[in-house]
């Protein structure tokens, strides 16, 4: 049972160290949200506004205790209306018997909902 767990977060620069704590700060509360083992993660997916540099998530990710063998794509995100720049966004797919519907998707620092149809969501 694969279920996605969505997840933004904003920054204030481009820079190496500022992205990478924000990265990981992202990913802790997407995985405190919804009691995620790092064992349940199937892949993740991490993707940037194209003010930022996709690389440096990626690194964070794999620092990220636990998760040493997760696979990883970043890719560069398309231009999307209305939302924020300097965003990085995750996407994990999580083996896990909870319902979509009771999944936290996790927006922090402003970051915008880009489909409104998922579900809960925990803005900080």
């Amino acid at each position: 049972m694969i279920r996605g767990v969505r997840g933004a977060i904003t920054v204030d620069c481009n820079s190496e160290e500022v992205i990478m704590s924000a990265t990981e700060e992202l990913l802790k509360q997407v995985i405190e949200g919804n009691n995620i083992l790092p064992e349940q993660v199937a892949s993740v997916f991490v993707s940037t506004t194209d003010d930022l540099n996709a690389a440096f998530p990626a690194r964070a990710l794999r620092k990220f205790p636990g998760w040493t063998y997760v696979p990883v794509m970043c890719m560069k995100e398309l231009a999307v209306p209305n939302s924020l720049p300097l965003c990085v966004r995750v996407m994990l797919h999580v083996n896990t018997a909870v319902p979509q519907e009771e999944i936290v998707h996790v927006y922090l620092g402003g970051a915008k909902v880009l489909r409104p149809d998922l579900g809960n969501t925990l803005a900080k």
